[in-house]
């Protein structure tokens, strides 16, 4: 395998966690019945622009269909963070009615609602006819496409430039990430803005976050391989910021290399430094990660074997990808863990892929009383924890496994 951005060649794994099925291949009770495809999910570094990445095994039409089920204005904290990031970007940017926003992985509209929502004229860009139905029930103008430079040339040509151009948790998401990125300096008026938010590589190694591979995220991200990847595709980074948002992302902003004058913030001398000096251009850095992975995955095992034994009620909260990783990879099933409960329609009544642990609602929860709750998205742990504060009620406890197993 060559590498994605700068086809290198391949030679140095990061992680191999054996295989499994795509995390968010959600089970039927009818399909429930048939074989599932699983892929091997393998991850691997770049010795010259430092991009780690998955092992290709399939495309993103296989990966992102139209039953796609990740929606997310079910988390309350991640729509807070929308309309804060609207806010600040309203200001920083000067945007009024007279500009132009869109949105690359427009999901279910829960970030343009909030531009709307300030008069600013706005359209979103999102591939699954899923998310784009909810979003249009919004009355958010949608473009139901996969973007690259072919749509963002035909975006350009109907007046379609814009001035904020916003790309959050989608860059790492994209197997041709060249074409992505390329699309952006097309989609840009001259002295328009993108912006980037993605997990941050140095989180997922710092953190033990191993849970957070799989095979819709084909990138794993530093600022030295973004900066790389966007200079050979006609952007230039003039600002970045660290957020706490899914265990630790970056917000990058880029310009047209062409016609951005934007003086570049200290900000991102600063991350590069910081990054070069954690020895992220270095293999050893990337050595010793499955060592990390092996322990997070056997901690928790142990945990629900003794569980079982002592004949303790387990189950879990939030049918989140990272989840699907976790359970394959330390090879749970229902005897292990009961049920998965979540508040999303479009995942309720169905089976976590691989795993094939069926997930209910909030009341199924509440009725059971288990006496452990693991929390899969441990990035909403405290906006679960109040959520779920009536567990306690029952004496029940909180489980989280990343990064290392801890009951709260």
């Amino acid at each position: 395998m060559i590498c994605r951005h700068c086809t290198a060649p391949l030679e140095h794994t990061f992680l191999d966690l054996g295989s499994a099925p795509p995390s968010n291949a959600y089970l039927s009770d009818e399909t429930l019945r048939s074989p599932e495809v699983w892929y091997p999910l393998r991850l691997l570094v770049c010795t010259q622009c430092w991009l780690v990445q998955t092992e290709d095994h399939s495309g993103q039409e296989a990966l992102f269909t139209d039953e796609y089920a990740y929606f997310s204005s079910y988390s309350s904290s991640w729509l807070q963070h929308a309309q804060r990031y609207v806010r600040e970007m309203t200001t920083r940017f000067a945007l009024n009615a007279q500009s132009n926003v869109a949105e690359v992985a427009a999901n279910d509209g829960y970030l343009l609602r909030y531009v709307q929502a300030a008069g600013i004229p706005c359209y979103g860009i999102e591939p699954t006819a899923s998310t784009a139905q909810a979003a249009r029930k919004l009355d958010i103008d949608i473009v139901q496409r996969f973007f690259g430079v072919e749509l963002a040339l035909e975006l350009a040509v109907s007046a379609r430039q814009v001035d904020l151009a916003v790309a959050n948790n989608v860059l790492a998401h994209v197997p041709d990430i060249n074409d992505f990125v390329a699309g952006f300096t097309v989609l840009l008026k001259p002295t328009g803005v993108a912006t980037f938010e993605f997990p941050h590589l140095a989180s997922l190694v710092a953190q033990s976050q191993f849970d957070t591979v799989y095979h819709e995220h084909f990138s794993y991200l530093s600022l030295t391989s973004v900066t790389t990847i966007f200079a050979a595709n006609g952007l230039s980074v003039f600002d970045v910021q660290k957020l706490p948002s899914h265990g630790g992302s970056l917000r990058v902003f880029a310009q047209r290399t062409d016609t951005g004058g934007r003086d570049v913030e200290p900000a991102v001398a600063e991350m590069l430094k910081e990054e070069r000096n954690a020895g992220m251009q270095t293999l050893t850095y990337y050595r010793g990660f499955q060592v990390v992975a092996n322990r997070v995955k056997n901690e928790f095992q142990a945990f629900l074997i003794d569980a079982a034994f002592q004949g303790k009620r387990v189950a879990a909260y939030g049918a989140a990808a990272k989840g699907c990783t976790l359970l394959n990879y330390a090879g749970v099933r229902p005897d292990l863990l009961s049920f998965v409960a979540d508040r999303n329609p479009a995942k309720i009544g169905k089976y976590l892929p691989g795993s094939r642990i069926p997930i209910v609602d909030e009341t199924r929860l509440r009725a059971w009383q288990p006496d452990y709750v693991v929390l899969l998205p441990w990035n909403l742990k405290t906006e679960l924890l109040e959520q779920l504060r009536d567990v306690r009620d029952w004496d029940g406890q909180f489980v989280v496994a990343v990064p290392n197993l801890e009951l709260l």
